[in-house]
């Protein structure tokens, strides 16, 4: 958990790449508007899914579907709106994913993530894992959403 930490805090200090946005207003997940609902590997949705959830309906059929079971974690949408990643069904354990940044530019939603697979030849317990996050940010006015896998 450290060593992602670590992972995470290093691409935040990255500077910005060539040809990218100019002044963006970024919205960090160090923030204090933003906020962690949920990480994990173990959700039902099985496909691999990018998500912007901006109404309480919406977040009530995904939540149904990631954790039917689990109470669902409680969301201003006056105020908030819920960013999601899932790999889908993954072989064994060793996979994650992290939302690193959201940003908004120019009426977009830019949604930086990661994902991390086991290196060939390491040893993971070989079960099936689902790996997501779900974070909430401050709601905007954007009329699209870019997400973007770090290489």
């Amino acid at each position: 958990m450290i060593a992602l930490g670590l992972a995470v805090a290093a691409m935040l200090l990255q500077p910005p790449r060539p040809g990218g946005l100019t002044n963006p207003a970024p919205m960090m997940l160090e923030t204090p508007n933003t906020r962690m609902i949920e990480k994990g590997d173990q959700s039902n949705i099985d496909e691999a899914r990018r998500v912007l959830v901006r109404t309480d309906a919406e977040w009530t059929t995904l939540w149904k579907q990631h954790h039917p079971d689990k109470p669902r974690p409680a969301v201003d949408f006056s105020k908030e709106m819920i960013v999601g990643v899932f790999m889908g069904s993954r072989p064994n354990a060793g996979f994650s994913t992290t939302i690193i940044s959201a940003t908004v530019a120019n009426g977009a939603l830019i949604v930086r993530y990661a994902e991390k697979v086991p290196a060939p030849g390491t040893m993971s317990a070989q079960i099936l894992t689902f790996p997501y996050h779900l974070v909430a940010i401050p709601k905007a006015p954007v009329t699209d959403v870019k997400f973007e896998k770090d290489k």
